[in-house]
């Protein structure tokens, strides 16, 4: 087989199939259209139709086929233009041992090999890909049990998930803490992906994020507008105003704390509603230990200590979970077990 001729190029055009088809960088584009010829592995590749369509000729090969690519690209004059290699979402398993064994059988003959990236994922790119894979698991065909779940029948994996991240944040557990992340992000998803087939009322996880992004910038006029915040303690204090300013159909500063908080938990947001509000119609519990505890007692001091907590900055709840963990190594340890 003849050399190749001085300049001959094949270009791996890598992609992502998380943008829209077509939606190429422009050196991608010139590339493609000033090419001798174009090659991708998969006729299902998210951007062969739109190539097609901007009018370039594109050939099925073959990522792991060594002959295949020794015929297209073996002995290429440069003036032809240089190949190009769509790249593929998987990335072409094969390609680089085809390539690999192409320079050492044809020695001289393979073209100079340049990378060029045609399109990016951008930050979140990935929840993309947790989107269609929900979809996949709840639509005919899928897994049976995601099917079969309701808003209600999760509600208890959502606590669990919750309180398991929780635990890792206050264990510093960093592997443990990014794997808790996503089993709470996957209920986000999973709720949304329920919520989008409501006879009457449906909407999607692009509706939550939608949502979600309005409340932001509308409760974040310092980032996104013209006003003025001093600091961390004004930012909240605004935060509050704007919430309020939102919730004009609640009666008491209590409206909306829910019910469903364990017990310290419900607790403290009420304190926290009450001293926001700078509400004074009710006195304080006072805090003393009685000389014998009944169910009421033990809850007035419960609830004296939460408000004490409070005004000095402490999460009750927190700082009772760590008191519990010093507890429980405490009993490990006279147990003679590691904590």
């Amino acid at each position: 087989m003849p050399a190749n001729a001085p300049g001959a190029k094949l270009i791996l055009l890598t992609t992502t199939h998380r943008v829209a088809p077509g939606l190429l960088a422009w050196p991608a584009w010139e590339a493609l259209r000033s090419a001798g010829r174009v090659l991708v592995a998969d006729e299902g590749h998210p951007q062969v139709a739109a190539v097609r369509q901007a009018g370039v000729t594109v050939e099925v090969v073959p990522a792991g086929s060594a002959p295949a690519l020794a015929r297209l690209l073996t002995g290429q004059p440069a003036q032809a233009g240089p190949t190009v290699w769509l790249g593929g979402p998987d990335g072409d398993p094969g390609l680089t041992d085809a390539l690999a064994r192409l320079a050492v059988e044809h020695a001289g003959e393979v073209p100079e090999i340049e990378v060029l990236p045609g399109s990016y994922d951008l930050p979140g790119a990935r929840l993309l890909d947790l989107a269609s894979v929900m979809d996949r698991l709840r639509s005919p065909g899928g897994c049976p049990w995601d099917a079969e779940q309701t808003h209600e029948s999760l509600v208890k994996y959502l606590v669990e998930e919750a309180y398991e991240l929780v635990e890792a944040i206050e264990e510093g557990d960093r592997d443990t803490l990014r794997e808790e992340l996503g089993d709470v992000l996957l209920q986000v998803f999973f709720h949304s992906r329920i919520a989008e087939e409501h006879p009457t009322e449906p909407f999607s996880v692009d509706d939550v994020a939608g949502d979600l992004v309005d409340k932001l910038v509308y409760r974040h006029p310092h980032v996104f507008g013209d006003v003025e915040a001093g600091g961390a303690a004004e930012v909240e204090a605004n935060w509050e105003q704007l919430k309020a300013a939102e919730k004009t159909d609640r009666e008491s500063v209590l409206d909306g704390v829910p019910a469903g908080l364990p017990a310290l938990a419900y607790a403290a947001k009420l304190v926290s509603r009450v001293r926001r509000a700078g509400f004074t119609g009710v006195p304080d519990e006072p805090y003393e230990l009685p000389a014998e505890l009944t169910a009421e007692s033990a809850g007035r001091l419960l609830l004296a200590v939460t408000q004490r907590a409070h005004d000095a900055g402490v999460d009750v709840d927190a700082a009772l979970r760590s008191a519990a963990r010093g507890y429980r190594d405490a009993v490990r340890a006279a147990e003679g077990l590691e904590p």
